[in-house]
């Protein structure tokens, strides 16, 4: 997949570091000094949540803020993924607009369940400067309220339908205690869509179209594979008459992840703001007409997406990011140069190398060119492993000799070789595409290794502690959903447990799509229920 607006960097001599003041001599048995903290010190199977956060700071891809635990800097490789994301979907809907940060009081609790939903999670500003407000402004942790009022404004006609925007911005929310930068963070960035319709199968067209488009992201980008379905009832939107939901999941400590949803909102929010149209069926002779509510949906997709990307990708030398989102494709480093190399001949292979990165970048493929000379081939080959360049490239005197250049794939260390001629771009780039596609098999054969279905109650907490996700008959009451929540966690505590593994029961996570037959006269698999199973529901502990 070329990139028109590819780019190249070219890495030269770093300037000369200022000479260090002595070191106070140290007791002998002292080897603190010889560990190496560049790299990761811990596993991802040892301690995945430490290893996500070193892998992620240690590869300069987000770095910590002085607003602890609440705010992080996202560093270029991961605005860069953001921005593919965001070309990729506004090339689906691309109604773009943009909604204030702060929500009056008055708006933000005009729909009840709603307001109750959002209640735990809403910031709210009390001061400007040392003046105490009046009335408290909400900060947005999602902009339906912010957008509604507008909207009944706006929206005259039946003509005017569909209404449609898309905005990308940041949201706060305030619920989480334990916060995990991409994944769970009480200020993100997102995508998030507001639509009005004038009856209800336009809406319900739009959900699912949405919810494709967002599962193509991750699938087509990000090269993970989610399940899609609907959520239970207990699980929906705040204010929403269902919810559907694109789901993935960490094998490393068996926990799935919500990847993004789209709502169909039905008319509460229509009722609330009093959007209305006249309906065009019931125009009479005189050109009056019955007015009816419209029928809304929202959608949102954000930058946890990149989170579940980069803990499913990555492994104990650091990020691995997949070809279509990397800020740099390929790094391509100069070996076998030594202190008996004669100059012209140095000089020469530079030359070339230099030469291959603008063919390749001139291809539409995102080169690293790394010449520096006081860090060694190995070096660079830890640091950009580290990064998580899908594709390594290395050129010396005996590749210079064979015509080739020698390839090492980041996500299998696989080496081969690609001729220098005049097709080196379109090869690298069918390499790339190939990395691409094995990335996104590996993870969905694992996905679905982790699936296990059953309904047998005993068997629950069990297959929930080996690390999987589970799909049983269910009979799609809330509240149930609810409890079996409640009683696997109970469960837990009395089960022979890998201490690092999470406690937590299994939640509902969605009523899949891609729905087996189930046995004629099934029950609920929850043991205190007995009610008859109307589908399979997938549950699992979740982010």
């Amino acid at each position: 997949m070329a990139d028109a607006s590819a780019d190249l960097a070219v890495r030269g001599k770093a300037p000369k570091a200022p000479k260090a003041p002595k070191a106070a001599k140290k007791p002998k048995e002292t080897k603190a000094a010889n560990i190496d903290t560049k790299g990761l010190t811990v596993s991802r199977e040892q301690d995945i949540a430490l290893w996500y956060t070193e892998m992620i700071t240690k590869a300069g891809i987000v770095s910590y803020y002085d607003v602890q635990d609440i705010c992080y800097i996202l560093e270029p490789p991961t605005i860069f993924a953001w921005e593919k994301i965001h070309d990729f979907f506004d090339a689906k809907i691309r109604s773009i607009g943009y909604y204030p940060v702060f929500i009056s009081r008055d708006n933000l609790e005009k729909e009840k369940d709603h307001v109750e939903g959002f209640s735990a999670e809403v910031a709210w500003v009390t001061h400007g400067g040392k003046t105490k407000l009046e009335k408290p402004i909400a900060v947005r942790p999602t902009s339906e309220t912010a957008m509604y009022k507008d909207f009944s404004t706006k929206i005259n006609s039946h003509r005017d339908l569909p209404f449609k925007r898309n905005q990308w911005n940041n949201v706060v929310r305030w619920e989480f205690t334990h916060c995990t930068p991409l994944l769970r963070s009480r200020e993100f960035l997102w995508q998030e869509g507001h639509t009005a319709h004038l009856t209800k199968e336009s809406a319900d067209e739009e959900v699912l179209q949405i919810l494709d488009w967002y599962a193509d992201v991750y699938e087509e980008l990000l090269a993970v594979p989610v399940v899609k379905g609907k959520k239970t009832e207990n699980e929906k939107f705040p204010g929403a008459i269902y919810t559907t939901t694109i789901e993935s999941f960490i094998e490393a400590n068996g926990r799935a992840i919500q990847a993004g949803t789209s709502h169909a909102l039905g008319q509460n929010f229509a009722k609330m703001y009093d959007i209305t149209v006249e309906d065009p069926a019931s125009i009479k002779a005189d050109g009056e007409s019955q007015k009816i509510y419209v029928w809304q949906n929202s959608w949102g997709l954000s930058t946890r997406s990149l989170g579940t990307m980069l803990m499913i990708h990555g492994d104990d030398k650091g990020a691995i990011f997949p070809p279509r989102v990397a800020e740099y494709q390929v790094a391509l480093i100069p070996v076998g140069l030594t202190a008996k190399t004669p100059d012209a001949d140095r000089q020469k292979l530079l030359d070339d190398i230099h030469g291959i990165a603008e063919t390749l970048t001139k291809g539409g493929i995102r080169v690293e060119c790394d010449t520096r000379s006081q860090y060694s081939p190995g070096w660079k080959f830890s640091e950009y492993e580290l990064r998580g360049f899908p594709l390594r490239i290395e050129f010396g005197p005996k590749d210079s000799a064979n015509g080739v250049v020698t390839t090492v794939r980041r996500d299998t260390g696989e080496k081969g070789t690609i001729k220098t001629g005049g097709e080196i771009a379109s090869d690298v780039q069918k390499l790339l595409d190939q990395i691409q596609d094995d990335m996104l098999t590996k993870a969905r054969k694992m996905y679905q290794e982790h699936i296990k279905y059953t309904s047998d109650w005993n068997e629950v907490v069990p297959l929930l502690n080996a690390k999987n996700v589970i799909r049983m008959p269910h009979c799609g009451d809330g509240d149930c959903a609810e409890l079996v929540k409640k009683e696997t966690a109970e469960m837990c505590k009395t089960e022979n447990m890998d201490p690092r593994a999470p406690s937590m029961g299994a939640k509902a996570l969605c009523v899949p799509f891609d729905q087996p037959g189930l046995p004629e006269n099934s029950l609920c698999t929850r043991a205190n229920c007995g009610k008859a199973a109307v589908n399979y529901t997938q549950f699992g502990r979740s982010y």
